[in-house]
C-alpha cells in the first residue's frame, strides 16, 4: 500500500465523499439517523439551511472547541468540515425520497456499509481526524475517560438533535451498534502505514465524521 501524498489524498476524498453519500442514504432511508446527525437535521429543520451546510457549520463549531484542548487539526480535518456536507446536499439533490419500507431498508443497510467504509478511507489516510473526533480525544488527553466522553457526546447531541426534531429510530440504534464493529474491521485493512511500520492492526474506531 502506498505512503505518497498523492495516494493519501485520494484515499481521504474518496472516503469523505462517501461519508456524505452514506448520510444522504440514511437521510432518505428516513428510519433514523446517527447521533450527530440527528443533531445536524434538527438544526436544518429549525434554521431552514441545507442538511449539508449544517454539517459543514457544526464542523466549524466543533473545531473552535478545539483551541482550548490545544489540538491541532490536520489536512484531513479541513477537508472534512467541508466535503462532507457538500456532498450529502449534492446527493441529496439527486435521490429522491423513497416510499417503499423495503427501499428504504435497503438505503439504511446501505448507508451503513458505506458510512464503515468511508470512515476506514478517510482516516486511513492519515491526514488528520473529523472534527468531531478530535474533540473527543482531546477531552480524553486531559485526563476524562475515553469510553465515558464518547458515550457523553453521542447522548448529549443525540438528545439535543431529538429535541430540535431531528429523526431517532431503528436506523439510530443499527448504526450505533454497527459502526464501531465494522469501522474496527475496516480501518486495518484501510490504513496507510507509516514509512518503515506496517498498518496499525486493530484500532479503536474513533467516532466517525
Amino acid at each position: 500500500m502506498s505512503t505518497r501524498l498523492p495516494g493519501r489524498l485520494s484515499r481521504l476524498l474518496a472516503g469523505l465523499v462517501l461519508f456524505g453519500v452514506s448520510v444522504a442514504l440514511m437521510v432518505r432511508a428516513d428510519l433514523g439517523l446517527a447521533s450527530w446527525d440527528v443533531l445536524h437535521q434538527g438544526l436544518a429543520e429549525r434554521t431552514g439551511l441545507p442538511l449539508g451546510q449544517v454539517v459543514n457549520l457544526v464542523a466549524v463549531v466543533v473545531l473552535l472547541l478545539w483551541i482550548p484542548l490545544r489540538q491541532r487539526p490536520g489536512f484531513g480535518t479541513l477537508a472534512n468540515a467541508v466535503v462532507v456536507g457538500v456532498t450529502a446536499d449534492a446527493t441529496l439533490a439527486v435521490l429522491p425520497p423513497v416510499t417503499p419500507v423495503s427501499g428504504r431498508i435497503g438505503l439504511l443497510v446501505a448507508g451503513i456499509l458505506l458510512n464503515g467504509l468511508a470512515t476506514a478511507l478517510y482516516l486511513g489516510a492519515r491526514l488528520g481526524p473529523g472534527p468531531r473526533d478530535g474533540l473527543m480525544t482531546g477531552l480524553a488527553s486531559r485526563g476524562l475517560p475515553i469510553g465515558r466522553v464518547r458515550t457523553a457526546i453521542e447522548l448529549g447531541v443525540l438528545a439535543l438533535g431529538w429535541a430540535l426534531g431531528g429523526t431517532v429510530g431503528p436506523g439510530t440504534l443499527l448504526f450505533a451498534v454497527s459502526i464501531g464493529p465494522l469501522a474496527h474491521h475496516l480501518i486495518p485493512k484501510f490504513t496507510v502505514p507509516a514509512p518503515g511500520r506496517p498498518a496499525t492492526r486493530g484500532a479503536t474506531p474513533p467516532c466517525p465524521a
